[in-house]
């Protein structure tokens, strides 16, 4: 008997919508997909992509990742979604871009980067 705790099997998860949620610094790029409540459906990142060291925070690591996404997208079947963007980092603009030229609506471009106000 092992001491492993079971895992569980993943669904199969057909939306319409969902969010992306971008959190972008300058050593990696994370990208999270999530239903409209917030549960996680599946995530990628610049070391998911198969880059290391400093090339994780690169805009075409964060690009490679968001096509990774993007094919886990299409086999739930979302069409449209609302974007998320954390973080400064160089992978923003390229994940939205990536998203756009694939044939996703994207519905919203929130912006939640924390700024001080001091």
């Amino acid at each position: 008997m092992s001491n492993q705790a079971p895992t569980k099997k993943k669904k199969n998860v057909k939306l319409e919508r969902a969010r992306v949620h971008i959190h972008s610094t300058f050593n990696n790029t994370i990208l999270t997909l999530t239903d409209l409540e917030g549960n996680t459906l599946a995530w990628q990142s610049g070391g998911t992509a198969g880059f290391t060291g400093s090339r994780k925070g690169t805009p075409y690591a964060a690009q490679l990742a968001c096509q990774a996404l993007i094919r886990q997208m299409k086999e739930m079947g979302i069409r449209s979604v609302i974007v998320t963007v954390n973080g400064a980092g160089p992978g923003r603009q390229p994940v939205i871009q990536t998203l756009r030229a694939a044939g996703i609506q994207v519905e919203e471009v929130k912006n939640v980067t924390p700024t001080p106000h001091s």
